[in-house]
């Protein structure tokens, strides 16, 4: 089995019937993926591009088998929505909500991480297991099947850097965007150690950026030892104009003195000697040399 999920992953969608819900329900389904349910309270008994909505997980529960869930409700209602998923135990949780309280994420990590549920996000693409599973919000056409799992902070990059190796006919294990804000689920670190031990991946990409501290404990994991895949590291926002506390962009981006920083980061990797690329193209050129 690939990380967290595969072409078997039974899917439900909470808020389902909304704008965001809706457009990416067709596209995940167009790409392969097995949504076997939505939820959105109120609307049950609706269908949504064929998949049939029920008012809590609960119900859906009693017609399908469900093993994973996506969210799209809004930030105001993301804690029910969550709090719903991690009760009924589906694992991962993929939360694409935006805007979500710092310590509402805290709450909901923290019950998440009792029952061993993998949150991803909140404010993420999601994750993808090319030509088998796509949850999340990335255009599926950017990813093809290999060997390279890709970690990533931002969505954009996640985009960009995954185009760039599928241009260059370096497949990807799996993808997984883990969002960029300051409290999330699953962190680079944890990411880390589930990649170490999967077997469809051989090499590992972090796309890192500015602010908080996860690059440099992924960097001190990989200096233990226990991370022995080679990993190679890009990190964005180098030419920020940085000050401490402040936050650049989102949530995550915050720095905190000297740690945060770019070359904090940089520093930390070369010290455990993962190849660091100063732009995108060059992590390319990297994988080709590990």
């Amino acid at each position: 089995m690939a990380v967290l999920v595969n072409k078997d992953t039974k899917v439900v969608v909470q808020g389902i019937t909304g704008r965001e819900g809706s457009f990416h329900t067709k596209l995940m389904l167009e790409y392969g993926t097995k949504i076997v349910a939505g939820v959105t309270p109120g609307k049950g008994g609706n269908d949504v591009h064929g998949v049939p909505v029920y008012d809590s997980i609960k119900d859906a529960l009693k017609e399908h088998d469900i093993d994973a869930s996506i969210i799209f409700v809004p930030a105001k209602f993301a804690y029910d929505a969550v709090m719903e998923a991690i009760y009924n135990e589906l694992n991962p949780i993929v939360v694409i909500t935006e805007g979500i309280p710092i310590w509402v994420t805290m709450k909901l990590v923290n019950e998440a991480k009792k029952r061993n549920i993998y949150i991803i996000g909140p404010n993420c693409p999601g994750i993808i297991v090319p030509g088998e599973i796509k949850l999340g919000i990335m255009p599926g056409h950017t990813f093809k099947p290999g060997d390279v799992a890709v970690i990533s902070r931002s969505g954009t990059l996640t985009y960009e850097i995954s185009k760039l190796l599928t241009d260059n006919n370096l497949g990807q294990s799996v993808v997984i965007g883990i969002g960029g804000d300051s409290i999330k689920g699953i962190t680079i670190p944890e990411a880390l150690r589930l990649l170490e031990n999967d077997p469809y991946t051989k090499r590992i990409v972090i796309i890192g950026e500015i602010g908080g501290i996860e690059e440099e404990k992924a960097a001190e994991l990989i200096k233990k030892g226990e991370i022995t895949k080679p990993v190679v590291a890009y990190i964005a926002g180098k030419h920020a104009t940085l000050r401490t506390g402040v936050s650049f962009g989102h949530a995550g981006a915050i720095i905190l003195g000297e740690m945060g920083r770019p070359e904090s980061k940089i520093r930390a990797f070369n010290e455990a000697r993962v190849l660091v690329a100063r732009l995108p193209i060059e992590v390319i050129d990297y994988l080709k040399t590990i």
